[in-house]
């Protein structure tokens, strides 16, 4: 997995892991020179011959007979360039504890922080309190598993090539995945973490899920018990617009969906069989060998953006190059990297096809996957109408690393039982309500009788936002994290307090900045929604509404304000007001108009007295008056 905020390394980085099954296989992403870092596939720590993996017995990847199953279909939330990745709910437990879980294909364990860890991070979550879970159990050590000092429990440990890691205990319990899912919960081993390293210690998600190859992944684990067939599915959101869904299980394929092989020999990482790219209709020169090299053209939903080989990468920077020269080039906006941007295009994601050339995956099979500006392109945070490529050079390795960016909008199709990976162009942000309102994709038909294994475990809703009936809540306050200068931000703060209001729907009235502070290039700023108009308090249904979206990570806001992170949220009582505080106003306003009537009434009495005194003046005996002319008789 990878994600945006990982340091760059300016060393070559390699590691090298040995799994039971396969003890030749190597892993190792280098990272060279001053381009985006790409984030080395998952790599397995474990002392010389005793790594081993938890007692599950291998399934058979072809069945001759197709089973009915049900699927598990969750929603995915954050995005990709903000967040850097994307996470969706599982809730772990009795009662059930919920986790906001990063989605990744490149990594084979799905662990959360345990509430005996000493160096875990602040994350979105509370820790996992096993004792609280009445169906919790350790996995015992065994022949099959890496063991404690004490020989009590097994244990995991991972390392990522970005220098973060994970280590802790191996637990089982009951996985709920929603109750908007097919699939009842079920029992799943996973890690209860007790160390986290570098950016795993950073981040905002709990932990991750992993959907790799091997024996304690989640998808493994719930095909070998025969709840679901040996498939998943993937759907990001498009540029600007985030979230998505993910199917654990089987669903009915378009047909016009896009396929092309995945060899689970080659490598324990979902490759696909890439041999072209083309750039405005005309094929890159290259040998389709350049894609073959290492362990071949990688897909991997925890890596943010793509990554080619060398040579690769120059052909295609030069022809994206050719087709625009109509643009700037400017620079990126981090000084620290050296990306490729240009500006004078369309700031609507819509008409960007008008301006940046279409582009082209060809596969061995003859089939082409049509890629959007959106999927080789990310805006730049400080340019209005600008943007830069997502796609870097991979160093010196001969990888293919095609991470997110590459499948926005894109729904991906995981086929490991006919060892195959589908693309169908459509958008992601809908396409969860296609699957669960109207079907449009339906589960793969019955053709046979099989069993459900969870008929015995009664179902773990996932809790859901409740509030007192009879709280009337005053305000609601969040503080968010932007990596952006504040002095670049400053000028704008009206405009994000209107996207703010936008994506909560609300009135831009009602958000208020409460407090700010500037931390190196980054800002941090306290905002409160407040009731509207003439309103004393939110209503609960606005809260809830509110609340959720907040909680969820379901706020985005535009690129040109950076990446940011929710760091909280909270919820404040109306507070009763004194007597006096709430006829301030109006004990005011009295005293004013009496004021005013009584000033005016003695400034009518003082001119009404002047003009009497100047009739009635009174004038000595001996004063001198202007001689009378007398009338005629």
């Amino acid at each position: 997995m990878a994600r945006a905020s990982i340091p760059l390394l300016t060393t070559i980085v390699a590691f090298v892991y040995v799994i039971q099954s396969n003890p030749s296989t190597s892993t190792a992403t280098i990272l060279h020179g001053r381009t985006r870092p790409a984030m080395v596939l998952p790599l397995y720590l474990s002392q010389p011959n005793i790594s081993r993996s938890i007692s599950i017995s291998r399934r058979h990847l072809q069945r001759s007979h197709p089973i009915s199953h049900p699927n598990a279909r969750m929603r995915l939330y954050d995005d990709l360039l903000l967040n850097g990745y994307y996470t969706t709910r599982l809730w772990i437990g009795t009662p059930p504890q919920t986790f906001a879980l990063i989605v990744d294909t490149g990594s084979t364990v799905t662990y959360v922080p345990c509430a005996t860890c000493e160096h875990c991070g602040d994350h979105q979550d509370p820790k996992f309190e096993p004792d609280l879970s009445s169906t919790y159990q350790p996995v015992k050590c065994n022949l099959d598993c890496n063991c404690d000092r004490e020989r009590a429990q097994c244990v995991y440990e991972r390392k990522y090539a970005e220098m973060s890691s994970s280590s802790g205990v191996l637990g089982e319990d009951i996985i709920s995945f929603g109750n908007e899912s097919d699939l009842k919960p079920q029992r799943a081993v996973f890690g209860c973490e007790n160390v986290e390293t570098g950016d795993l210690y950073s981040q905002h998600a709990d932990g991750i899920i992993g959907l790799g190859r091997g024996d304690l992944s989640v998808v493994d684990q719930l095909v070998e018990k025969g709840v679901i067939s040996d498939s998943f599915s993937l759907c990001y959101g498009g540029m600007d617009v985030g979230g998505g869904a993910m199917v654990l299980g089987g669903i009915s394929p378009p047909k016009d969906m896009v396929f092309t092989h995945s060899d689970p020999v080659r490598s324990p990482y979902y490759n696909i069989d890439l041999k072209v790219i083309h750039v405005a209709g005309k094929p890159l020169p290259l040998n389709p060998k350049v894609f073959d090299g290492k362990h071949g053209t990688v897909l991997d939903s925890g890596t943010t953006y793509a990554y080619l080989p060398e040579a690769a990468f120059l052909a295609f920077k030069d022809a994206i190059m050719s087709e625009l020269q109509s643009l700037k080039q400017i620079r990126g906006p981090d000084p620290n990297y050296n990306d490729i941007c240009f500006s004078g295009a369309p700031s609507d994601v819509s008409q960007l096809s008008d301006t940046f050339p279409a582009v082209e995956m060809a596969f061995g099979n003859g089939q082409k996957l049509l890629l959007s500006p959106e999927n080789y392109l990310f805006r730049h945070s400080k340019v209005h109408g600008a943007y830069c490529l997502g796609i870097f050079q991979n160093g010196r390795d001969p990888t293919t690393l095609l991470g997110g960016i590459i499948v926005r909008n894109t729904l991906v199709m995981y086929d490991r039982e006919h060892s195959k990976i589908g693309f169908w162009k459509t958008n992601c942000s809908e396409l969860w309500e296609r699957l669960h309102i109207t079907g449009a994709l339906s589960p793969i038909p019955p053709s046979s009788e099989g069993k459900n294994s969870s008929t015995d475990l009664s179902p773990s809703e996932p809790p859901n936002y409740v509030l007192p009936g009879d709280l009337q809540i005053g305000r609601i306050t969040f503080d968010m994290f932007l990596s952006i200068n504040y002095s670049d931000l400053r000028p704008h703060i009206p405009e994000l307090a209107d996207s703010i209001a936008q994506e909560l729907d609300v009135n831009t009235s009602q958000v208020h900045l409460l407090n700010f502070m500037s931390k190196g290039n980054n800002s941090f700023i306290a905002w409160a929604v407040f009731p509207s108009g003439s309103a004393n308090y939110i209503s609960n249904a606005t809260a809830l509404r509110i609340i959720s979206r907040l909680a969820e990570h379901r706020v985005h806001i535009p690129d040109t304000f950076g990446n940011y992170k929710l760091l909280q949220w909270n919820i404040e009582p109306q507070v009763k007001r004194t007597w006096w505080q709430e006829h301030f106003l109006m004990v005011v306003l009295a005293i004013t108009i009496m004021m005013v009537v009584g000033l005016s009434v003695f400034g009518i009495l003082f001119i009404l007295r002047r003009r009497h005194q100047s009739v009635n003046s009174y004038k000595p005996v001996d004063a001198a008056l202007p001689e009378q002319e007398l009338q005629p008789l």
